[in-house]
């Protein structure tokens, strides 16, 4: 059955993340929504009007986000939970060569979601992480960790990061983020002259 494709606004493009909208004549009364990859894609009766269509797709992208948010990391739980899935993550995608001396949640960075510092492989993560979706902190903590590798946001540092597979998806999750927040963080940034590296 052919369903009608396109973004809340009938584009195919949604600003904070990618929206795909799918009409039904099967469809009634009921809308669902899932995640494909980095693409949420919401499910609607094809009687639907563009006005019905654009307040859905917003609350179906509250209710997946609420979802995903209570299912938050064990490693906001602590200092040391945060350390253990640092060791993790590095076995799993950096060849368990990026080895931080310490890892500890910190209040709310102004322009960072998180920072490294290389010369003694200290990483510091923002309380702003704490309820977001453990694939999204997971980014986060690769990023940091391929700074303990390479200092600056060059190709091989990239390479790197990019081994983690929801690296776009996360990156795509966080300027949505910074956006609804009003936190002004980028999505890239700059190593700073005392010697950070801040994450995205």
């Amino acid at each position: 059955m052919p369903n009608d494709r396109s973004g809340p606004d009938g584009s195919g493009d949604a600003r904070e993340e990618k929206i795909e909208v799918r009409r039904s004549a099967r469809r009634r009364r009921t809308v669902t929504a899932y995640r494909d990859g980095d693409t949420m894609v919401v499910l609607i009766p094809a009687t639907m009007t563009k006005a019905e269509e654009r307040h859905w797709v917003a609350e179906m992208q509250k209710k997946l986000q609420r979802t995903e948010s209570k299912r938050a990391s064990p490693a906001r739980a602590s200092d040391e939970a945060l350390l253990l899935r640092c060791t993790e993550l590095s076995g799993r995608y950096l060849d368990g060569t990026a080895k931080p001396a310490s890892v500890r949640w910190v209040p709310p960075m102004r322009t960072r979601w998180a920072s490294c510092t290389p010369v003694n492989r200290t990483i510091r993560v923002s309380d702003r992480l704490r309820d977001v979706p453990p694939w999204v902190l997971d980014y986060v903590l690769v990023h940091e960790l391929a700074h303990l590798r390479v200092a600056d946001h060059n190709e091989e540092f990239w390479e790197l990061v990019r081994r983690y597979p929801k690296t776009e998806r996360a990156i795509g999750y966080l300027e949505g983020l910074s956006a609804a927040a009003n936190l002004g963080i980028a999505t890239t940034d700059e190593d700073t002259d005392d010697g950070d590296c801040s994450g995205d």
